[in-house]
Order: C-alpha cells, then structure tokens, then sequence
C-alpha cells in the first residue's frame, strides 16, 4: 500500500485581547480539511524576552495531518513585540503572561476551534512555568497537560541549578516584596482540592539549568489533591539534559508527550473516552 497522501495546512495569523485589553497576537496551524471542535494543543514560552520563531517541527506535522489545531500564542514576557514586551510579563507583572495563555484559552473554545475535553496544554522550562500556572489556575479549561523540565516551585527555584541567574527575570524570595510576587502564582503553592487535567510531568536526568525537583514535587502534590481524578503522571528520562540531544532521545520524547495528548484530547477518535 502507498502512503497516505498529506493533508493541506493552513497557517493564520489572528488577534485576541487578553483580560486588560491588550491586543495578543497567536498562530493557529491546522489541516484545512477539519471542521469544528478539534484535539487542540496551545503552547507558548512568555519569558527571558525570547521570541518563538517560525521553524519546522515533525511533532507539529503529526499532530495537524492526524486531524488536529496547533495554537501558539506571543504571551507578554516573550519578545516578540520588542523588549516593552519582555517587561509587560516578567517581575511583578509575570501574571500577565498566565492571563494571556488563558486568554487564548477562552479564544479557541468561544469561537469553536476546540472545546474543554478536547484542549490540551504544553510548554517546556519557563513555558512549562507557564502551562503549570494556567492549569492551576483554570483547571476548567483543558482536558490534558504537559510540562517538560518545569520551574513550578517559585519560592525555592533559587536554590537549584541556574536558578541564581533568573532572579531579575522573576524575584527573589529573599526579599519579602518580590516574594508575595511569586507566592501569588507558584504553581506549586496554588495546588488545591479541584477536577485537574490529565498531567504528564517529564524531566531530564542530566538537567543542569531546571532542577527535577520541581516536577517530582508538583507530581506528589498533584496526586495527593486529587486522588481519584485524572491520571498524573511522571516521566524521568535519565540521560537527557535540559539543551540539544540526540535525535532519537528528541524522538522518544517526543512521542511520550505526543501520545499522551492525543490519547487525552481524543485526536484521532470521534469523541474521547
């Protein structure tokens, strides 16, 4: 049998206002073949005033040729607007980056590109900060998420690899004022009895910048408010670190993330179970 041939994709550029008005600017790629609510995933980075730029992604491709949206939205602490950008959502003002991740959110459900069993949520180091923010914040909102080498412990994240570097980005817990900065969204500390997503939490055991810890304790945390509710899950990958690997390292991890998503957002089924 001959391969399936590959599905049209359609790339837009749309605009949405976050919660004080501020115009966001997010990508939506999708195969244009597909109709209302779909398995979606919305990731984004919001931090360091680092851009997300246009590049080929495989884990893109899989997921839109199987039937599914890929939503990517330029959160404030990013830069993709100039460094006023990067300091809109870092500080103090690092709540801004979670209200525009929700945001979106809200976008992509009320116009029906996707719905909240079929949302999932993913971002890695400082957008695995702000995935773990968003899902402990509106857990309502998404049927699956994964954060990859996760800072979830605000309070603690000085102590551990890089962390010392990263205090003008987000404060410092040594000094009380910026404290009650990341007390006020530390996805770790806002951990509450409540119906959460799905959660794949995956760390590096070679990890020199983003310590395990986080995720591990976010797990048992997780787990522990809600022991009957969705499936949360760790994943150690022991010989990978937290910058450029091995393709098949990158593949194998890939498709854990892949495969957990799919299976919680129903893509490539009707309805999910």
């Amino acid at each position: 049998m001959g391969e399936a041939p590959s599905r049209a994709v359609a790339t837009r550029h749309v605009t949405y206002h976050s919660l004080d008005g501020t115009a966001v600017r997010m990508l939506l790629i999708g195969a244009e073949d597909t109709s209302g609510p779909r398995p979606t995933l919305i990731t984004g980075y919001g931090g360091f005033g680092i851009s997300v730029r246009p590049a080929y992604d495989p884990s893109v491709v899989a997921w839109v040729e199987a039937g599914g949206l890929i939503a990517i939205p330029a959160v404030r602490g990013g830069g993709e607007e100039g460094a006023g950008w990067h300091h809109a959502g870092r500080g103090q003002a690092k709540q801004r980056s979670f209200d525009d991740f929700t945001a979106a959110a809200h976008w992509l459900i009320d116009r029906g590109w996707t719905s909240p069993d079929r949302l999932g949520a993913f971002g890695a180091s400082n957008g695995g900060l702000l995935v773990g923010a968003a899902v402990t914040q509106h857990p309502e909102l998404y049927s699956a998420a994964v954060c990859i080498a996760p800072l979830l412990d605000m309070v603690r994240y000085e102590h551990f690899g890089l962390g010392p570097s990263w205090r003008q980005e987000y404060g410092s817990a040594d000094d009380p004022r910026e404290l009650d900065w990341l007390l006020s969204y530390s996805p770790y500390h806002h951990v509450r009895r409540a119906d959460y997503p799905a959660v794949l939490l995956q760390v590096y055991g070679n990890d020199t910048r983003v310590d395990p810890m986080h995720a591990r304790k976010m797990c048992a945390r997780l787990q522990h408010a809600n022991p009957d509710g969705r499936p949360v899950l760790f994943q150690n990958l022991p010989d990978m670190g937290h910058g450029p690997r091995a393709r098949s390292q990158a593949l194998a991890a890939a498709a854990a993330t892949l495969a957990f998503l799919a299976h919680e957002t129903g893509l490539g089924r009707g309805s999910r179970d």
